[in-house]
């Protein structure tokens, strides 16, 4: 296995853009990119830039006739079939939409395929993450569920158990749909809960059927959580069940959107707590999956001061070159934040937190609302496992 991580760019995937009044900035992806760069962190890692999915494998997941529906609005963004969850106002049909999705979903595919053979043990892409596209439906700001079908593709390849952690701030339903009666794959979402945000899914009583059943698990945390609740009910929940489900492969996802700054989400989580649980995803893979981690983006509209920084952090941790949060951050790359958005970029990789939590072994308060949380998760997901509560 190469000692070095991979990390999946190609300069084209900025062209995945709903428009100017769209929350899904692209520039988020190019300022990422351009943060890592300033960190020198593309030299610590391979930057590889992989093929678009073919149609042979976007049917991993999603049907051919909506693959056809984005093929036809892509070339004639007037003419999008809105029964397909295109050209909507969250999903507006652009000119080579299909193109840029594919190119996104191919460098999730191609980094699952890399970790799977063994060519490198970590493997980043932040542009993917695109977890509530459906088998049949864009939804979400989400055209193709790159997830989904990175997972699709290592069950293809042999992989007998894949192991998803989503800490992205919405629920990750086009994931879950996708594997819900599959026992191969366990999929743990961590999110605000569905009373108070899209897409309204991901109660802790939503367990999967079939086969599958017991292999989706929902934390629903109460809107204004913050750093301490998150990392606790993060540490109550995923380790347990990895160390339980041993999965050859962990396929993370780290939406930015938890972030206290987040304009579209009510979670009150710092930077210092995300990369908190980055490393914890990172440790995580070397504990369980034999150091295979294929790690994914997300969501996050705080396109400047949050994402960048979110995950070029990310990237350090893939690359074992960790970026101190006390860095200060290079004026270049806060130039060229005022370049793009007239913004003055952030000074330094910290919000100044020092995140902490209280461990669920040392015991719970059933009155409060974030162990309630747990709680609620705990009993319905454990016992189907075989776990105690």
């Amino acid at each position: 296995m190469s000692g070095r991580a991979q990390l999946m760019w190609d300069d084209a995937v900025t062209g995945y853009d709903f428009g100017d009044s769209h929350p899904m900035d692209p520039v988020r992806l190019a300022l990422t990119m351009g943060l890592v760069r300033a960190f020198g962190l593309d030299r610590a890692v391979d930057v590889v830039a992989a093929k678009a999915a073919g149609d042979s494998t976007l049917r991993l997941v999603h049907r051919p006739d909506y693959v056809a529906a984005v093929r036809a609005a892509s070339a004639d963004p007037r003419a999008a079939d809105q029964s397909y969850g295109i050209g909507t106002t969250d999903d507006p049909a652009f000119a080579g939409m299909h193109e840029v999705s594919a190119l996104i979903a191919g460098q999730s595919v191609a980094a699952a395929e890399a970790v799977w053979r063994g060519e490198t043990g970590h493997a980043v892409n932040f542009t993917g993450g695109l977890h509530h596209a459906m088998p049949g439906a864009a939804a979400g700001f989400c055209i193709y569920n790159d997830p989904a079908l990175a997972i699709a593709r290592l069950l293809e390849l042999g992989a007998e158990r894949v192991a998803y952690v989503d800490v992205d701030v919405h629920h990750g339903d086009g994931v879950q749909t996708a594997f819900w009666e599959d026992p191969r794959v366990l999929t743990v979402s961590l999110h605000e809960h569905p009373r108070t945000l899209f897409p309204q899914t991901g109660w802790p009583e939503e367990t999967g059927a079939g086969a599958g059943e017991g292999g989706a698990v929902n934390v629903a945390l109460p809107a204004g959580t913050g750093d301490a609740g998150w990392l606790r009910a993060f540490h109550s929940v995923v380790p347990e069940l990895l160390a339980d489900f041993r999965p050859q492969v962990l396929v993370t996802q780290h939406g930015a959107d938890t972030h206290f700054e987040d304009p579209l989400a009510h979670l009150a989580v710092s930077l210092d707590a995300q990369r908190a649980v980055m490393a914890a995803c990172h440790d995580l893979a070397h504990e369980y999956a034999q150091g295979r981690w294929v790690a994914l983006g997300g969501g996050g509209y705080a396109v400047v001061d949050v994402v960048p920084r979110s995950w070029t952090h990310l990237v350090g941790i893939a690359a074992h070159a960790p970026v101190d949060p006390e860095s200060v951050i290079p004026s270049s790359w806060r130039d060229e934040v005022y370049a793009r958005t007239r913004q003055l970029g952030p000074a330094r990789m910290t919000d100044g937190r020092t995140p902490s939590w209280k461990a669920w072994e040392d015991g719970y308060d059933p009155a409060d609302r974030l162990d309630q949380a747990v709680l609620a998760t705990r009993r319905a997901a454990f016992p189907l496992r075989g776990l105690l509560t």
